[in-house]
């Protein structure tokens, strides 16, 4: 099996726990890449010889970001409904509803290549490995579809019918459908099951009862919750041990001592109240408790439409309190782990060969220089992409 060596790496973050410091940094460092797979790791002058050289230039080098939150299917454009909420109208989701009509009218054809665009723009701003949602069909044809859409993308899709319940639908039957026939035809495309937990959604009771139905078909569960206000969702994540809940905006000291005590993540998404104005979640508050914090851009039409985790990055560091390295680590290693994955987020012999150059000597400048496009170079799977 052929190798490439990349030298000239002025900063090299591994998110390597064998390593010194949080992120796991390495100076003047080298990579060595077989296959799909990191083979080596360490200071260039103990590199390696190998087929294939690389010279990064001394520019910094990261893992792959793993954005472990996103609604990727979907149609149509919500842009006169954020222009509203910057004047001054608040954010309900009720706009759902809207997105759903559109993606019902839309064709497969045009589901997979809204899509396709919207991962090679996340990739060129450095994202590897993307979770994708359903959620804008809530019919039994339209979400199965919307995941085998989701699936030629990534294998993480997650199946999320119960986001907001259909106009003119009792809650109570639309339940039923979602842990029924909705749940036997979207199963075979979704290894997660979400559920969006919140005043004007889905009830705690509901949560647990779609989680339950999940679990049966073998999907793991996940949560939508306490992002509009105070609730049990998050109690309820930590309460069935789930890897993770999103959100997370409105914590009691109750929600966060039970995320602290169950090892569940707080995946937070600056995104959001960036384009609602809504208070942003105190990652400080969840860090200095011991709770692991993921960032994800939570890429969706209506409340959050940024594919962008490098200014997700720049919103926790500077909205959030979290310092560079914590959000870089939350971008990459947490969200993998927010997944269930630990071949990515890291740059460590035998984990996945996904890489991102920045056009900076440190990590650093993507919080330091917000809305600068500072990726110039994308490996993924151990090939250059970008």
């Amino acid at each position: 099996m052929s190798a490439t060596v990349i030298t000239g790496i002025g900063e090299l973050v591994t998110n390597d726990p064998a390593r010194e410091g949080l992120v796991g940094l390495v100076t003047d460092a080298a990579v060595v890449i077989e296959g799909s797979r990191v083979a080596w790791v360490g200071p260039a002058a103990e590199a390696p010889t190998a087929d294939t050289h690389v010279d990064a230039g001394g520019r910094a080098v990261i893992p792959g970001f793993v954005d472990s939150h996103s609604h990727l299917v979907f149609a149509g454009d919500r842009a006169a409904e954020f222009a509203a909420r910057m004047t001054g109208e608040p954010y309900t989701a009720g706009g759902i509803r809207t997105t759903v009509a559109a993606t019902r009218a839309a064709t497969d054809e045009q589901l997979t290549s809204h899509v396709a665009r919207l991962v090679v723009e996340m990739r060129r701003q450095g994202t590897t490995t993307v979770e994708i949602k359903s959620g804008y069909g809530l019919s039994v044809v339209d979400e199965a579809r919307s995941l085998a859409v989701a699936r030629l993308f990534t294998d993480a899709t997650t199946f999320l019918g119960a986001h907001v319940v259909p106009a003119d639908t009792d809650p109570d039957a639309y339940v039923a459908l979602v842990t029924g026939p909705m749940l036997d035809a979207a199963a075979p495309h979704a290894r997660w099951i979400d559920v969006f937990c919140e005043e004007g959604a889905f009830s705690v009771d509901q949560a647990r009862a779609v989680l339950a139905a999940g679990a049966a078909h073998g999907l793991r569960g996940r949560l939508h919750a306490n992002q509009l206000t105070y609730g049990g969702g998050v109690l309820l994540a930590a309460e069935l041990g789930l890897v993770a809940v999103d959100h997370c905006t409105f914590l009691s000291d109750a929600d966060v001592e039970a995320l602290s005590d169950s090892g569940t993540i707080a995946t937070l998404l600056p995104g959001v109240e960036f384009s609602t104005r809504q208070p942003y979640p105190d990652a400080r508050r969840l860090l200095d408790a011991g709770v692991r914090v993921a960032l994800a851009s939570d890429c969706n039409p209506g409340s959050c439409f940024t594919s962008s985790v490098p200014l997700c990055i720049a919103l926790a560091v500077r909205e959030m309190r979290m310092s560079p390295a914590e959000a870089l680590h939350a971008a990459t290693a947490v969200g993998a782990a927010a997944l269930d994955r630990d071949d990515v987020g890291v740059l460590a012999p035998g984990k996945q060969a996904d890489l991102v150059l920045l056009d900076a000597p440190s990590y650093l400048h993507l919080a330091y220089r917000p809305g600068v496009p500072l990726v110039t170079g994308v490996w993924q799977a151990g090939r250059p992409v970008l």
